[in-house]
């Protein structure tokens, strides 16, 4: 009985990646608060990080709530929280932040979904080994990893990727070769979400307005009412 639920939980855990990696799943976003998330998710974390590494936490001093989908903000924080585990084989620490942040047009990265506006960006360092340039060229690919064939599936941050960029966000990382990594993901805040959803749902109002021409088709007529 333990191998088959051993074998079921890695079909579940396998199948839930392959679907954030390829962004089948249908997202239901929605106002999270990030740090009440991570707190309801502290004990989890502990268990996977096991002996030997410090987990610890810096809140923002305000967070405002994100709209995503919980199901993929989960996902997003655990596989974060495994990676920078598997880069400490000796121990270290992982640090878990929170924080709402502003940028405008100088501040946004090359990177793709990056843009200015209100955003919740939720970061993930570790003291590990850090990556090699050539690691870093691949990271988000698909399958792609660094461990032994049958020790891991390279679907973890593609997974990551594709469900950042469902929720309309996007992530980024800074990292130094036996120094450690950071990743950080940017997440839409729920009230800056919102007001752009009202503007766009003006401006398609606006947009429709024009002018209907009307054809008597027995007479052959063309009748040219007043513009709505």
């Amino acid at each position: 009985m333990t191998q088959i639920s051993t074998a079921v939980t890695r079909a579940a855990t396998l199948t839930r990646q392959l679907l954030a990696a390829g962004s089948r799943r249908l997202v239901q976003l929605e106002p999270q608060d990030l740090n009440t998330l991570i707190r309801k998710q502290s004990q989890t974390l502990r268990r996977l990080v096991g002996e030997g590494i410090v987990l610890e936490n810096t809140w923002g001093s305000y967070v405002a709530p994100v709209l995503a989908d919980p199901y993929l903000l989960e996902y997003i924080l655990l596989n974060l929280v495994l990676n920078a585990r598997d880069a400490m084989p000796a121990g270290g620490a992982i640090t878990i932040s929170t924080a709402t942040v502003r940028l405008d047009d100088t501040q946004v990265p090359g990177i793709p979904g990056a843009r200015a506006g209100n955003f919740v960006r939720l970061a993930v360092r570790d003291t590990g080994c850090g990556m090699t340039p050539e690691v870093q060229a691949q990271l988000f690919e698909p399958f792609f990893t660094t461990k032994d064939i049958g020790k891991a599936t390279g679907l973890g941050l593609a997974g990551v990727y594709g469900a950042v960029r469902q929720q309309s966000g996007w992530i980024e990382f800074t990292t130094d070769v036996g120094a450690g990594t950071e990743f950080r993901v940017f997440l839409p805040s729920a009230q800056a979400a919102e007001a752009l959803a009202r503007m766009e749902a003006k401006a398609a109002t606006r947009a429709i307005k024009g002018t209907v021409m009307l054809l008597d088709r027995t007479s052959g007529r063309a009748d040219w009412p007043d513009a709505f």
